[in-house]
């Protein structure tokens, strides 16, 4: 009797070591249509046996998914090839290929989990290789988007090439494949986050931002558009000091950055903290006496406080390191005439006056057309001060103030 029992133990031991699919993943495997299929996974999840079941049924729709990219891009390089000009279902090719993709991902997570005997063993890495191509794709298929001005398929298939980059998936695809992606990666992601700006979502808006910042190229743009944003939310005091915080930890990891330092420096005017706005300053103007940005708003500072002495000193320091900017070269010839306003002496008011109408002279000749900065009526009035209302160098300096 004994060995019956054991006997009968060890038979329902293997029919359950041995037994087959679900009827749930049964149904999903046979589906047709990724649509099909897709419901299928979509109801029957919490059905499936364990996280293998769950893993091959993804791999199902990966399947059905990359079926639909290949035909369609068989016919597309068999056009090129052949010099055919058949059809090419290309929402179905750019569909395929972001089902295929997103798919694979979540295959990839299912697989990498215990099994029911509690073991890891995935059965599907192949798949990374697979869907390599078909995510490529998403950058033609985004790039049609924009041009269609479909903006949400913009950030639905740019966004999926940019948020699975990093995707542990592709731990293992080979470095010469991921490299041929910087040479367009940024371009995606700075133009991404400025869909995802335009749908005002910051959170991915910043996101793309800091992959865009990852390229030399887009970094700039990136990283100004990235501080537009988070000074665009600001709503209370509290957000601003967050803001704030955000800004100096940023300097912290590269101060060399003058587009932060401008930023951090705008802040702390905005919210009149006067002792941390010249901490700022001067300690970027002591790791570089030449830094442009740093001089030139310290000089802005004087200004506000009509201090023309130092306010003078600051922006021809700024010039000395960046010859040719406009603005501050109008802003040093609006000092020169308050400094001359203020002098009781003829002569020396004439002094000033006379370096007032060197530096907006330059100004004039380096943006006749006034798009940088409008030096006219600043000039106009160093030409008055200097030759008197009724001059003809004056009145000419009038003209031109127009």
């Amino acid at each position: 009797m004994k060995k019956l029992i054991v006997a009968a133990m060890m038979v329902l031991g293997t029919t359950s070591a041995f037994a087959g699919d679900s009827d749930a993943l049964k149904a999903v495997l046979k589906a047709k249509t990724y649509a099909e299929a897709e419901a299928l996974v979509k109801q029957n999840l919490g059905q499936l046996a364990d996280n293998a079941e769950k893993a091959k049924a993804y791999n199902k729709l990966v399947d059905l998914g990359m079926k639909a990219f290949n035909d369609q891009q068989s016919i597309q390089q068999t056009n090129q090839i052949m010099k055919k000009n058949d059809p090419v279902d290309e929402n179905a090719m750019n569909e395929g290929a972001y089902n295929a993709l997103m798919n694979a991902i979540a295959c990839y997570k299912y697989d990498q989990l215990p099994n029911a005997k509690g073991k890891v063993a995935p059965k599907f890495n192949g798949n990374a290789s697979r869907v390599w191509a078909a995510r490529q794709q998403l950058v033609n298929a985004g790039q049609a988007a924009a041009q269609n001005n479909k903006a949400d398929e913009v950030l639905k298939y740019w966004g999926a090439f940019l948020d699975t980059d990093s995707d542990p998936l592709f731990a293992g695809i080979d470095a010469k494949q991921k490299d041929a992606e910087k040479d367009y990666i940024g371009q995606v992601a700075l133009f991404a986050a400025r869909y995802a700006y335009q749908a005002k979502d910051a959170a991915r808006c910043e996101k793309y931002c800091d992959i865009a910042m990852t390229s030399e190229k887009e970094a700039k743009d990136a990283l100004n558009l990235k501080l537009y944003v988070m000074k665009d939310g600001l709503k209370t005091k509290a957000d601003s000091l967050a803001y704030v915080d955000k800004l100096k930890a940023l300097f912290d990891k590269d101060q060399t950055n003058d587009v932060i330092l401008d930023g951090l420096n705008s802040m702390y005017s905005s919210m009149k903290m006067e002792k941390e706005q010249m901490e700022l300053l001067d300690g970027a103007i002591a790791k570089n006496p030449k830094n442009f940005v740093a001089l030139a708003n310290k000089g802005m500072m004087y200004i506000q406080k009509n201090d023309a002495d130092n306010a003078i000193k600051c922006l021809k320091q700024a010039l000395d390191a960046k010859q040719d900017n406009v603005v501050v070269l109008v802003y040093l010839g609006a000092c020169y005439n308050s400094k001359a306003g203020n002098l009781q002496d003829p002569n020396g008011r004439k002094v000033v006056y006379q370096e007032a109408i060197k530096v907006l002279d330059k100004a004039k000749e380096l943006d006749p057309e006034k798009t940088q900065a409008n030096w006219g009526y600043t000039r106009y009035q160093a030409y008055y001060g200097y030759y008197g209302p009724t001059a003809a160098e004056t009145k000419k300096a009038e003209e031109e103030s127009k």
